[in-house]
């Protein structure tokens, strides 16, 4: 699916030239005014083009109308080169500033930075890292001194459930319902068995001792 351009312009013969330029690219929206653009914004474009002087609506008020609401970058397009009109449409929520007359091919540049970069964040992992071991919990995957320790989706299950609530004490039977739910077929005795099988993996990469048994009351992880 290619991503959508919203192009917001009251001159028609800049959002057809940068609509032609980008059409084979993105799936473009096209708006002649502020109100316009405030509407096609309910469309979930990926990024916005936003020419500041427009009628009725000017750019900035549209920013600032759309962005508690628009998470994608927003580029103003503006004659406008004070940088005190910079800073104003920063403020309004805008990310970046194309200033007319523009080169097409650096436009093009410009919005495919601000994609990856909106592609990267959102993408973004959960990472953690714990001494010489590192957790992501959005991969589900765990290394060790950059060698990769393979669990089972349980055993990843509970010390995802230790690791991010470190220094914390959970008994077997808390860490059996949270892990297999209170329906589970087995027992909290199935917990301890896991346990070992994680100490023993780990072990093989790394000296250091992450899940502490605290006598009489269950584990936790090592901060």
């Amino acid at each position: 699916m290619k991503p959508k351009l919203l192009i917001a312009d009251d001159e028609q013969g800049i959002v057809d030239t940068i609509k032609a330029y980008f059409s084979t690219q993105y799936e473009v929206l096209t708006a002649y005014s502020g109100q316009e653009a405030i509407r096609k914004a309910q469309e979930h474009p990926d990024l916005i083009l936003l020419d500041i002087n427009m009628p009725n609506i000017d750019g900035l008020t549209v920013c600032e109308t759309i962005r508690n609401y628009v998470s994608c970058p927003i580029l103003f397009l503006t004659a406008r080169v004070e940088s005190a009109d910079q800073i104003a449409g920063f403020q309004a929520g805008a990310d970046d500033y194309i200033r007319k007359p523009f080169d097409l091919d650096e436009l093009a540049a410009r919005i495919a930075a601000h994609l990856r970069r909106e592609q990267r964040r959102q993408n973004t992992s959960i990472v953690r890292f714990f001494g010489d071991l590192a957790i992501d919990y959005t991969a589900r995957t765990v290394t060790a001194q950059g060698e990769a320790v393979t669990l089972s989706r349980k055993e990843f299950d509970i010390l995802e459930l230790l690791s991010l609530h470190a220094g914390q004490v959970f008994d077997r039977e808390r860490i059996y319902e949270s892990v297999w739910g209170i329906d589970g077929e087995g027992s909290s005795d199935t917990v301890m068995e896991h346990i070992r099988k994680i100490r023993a993996k780990l072990a093989k990469h790394t000296s250091s001792n992450y899940i502490e048994t605290v006598w009489g009351c269950g584990y936790k992880w090592n901060v």
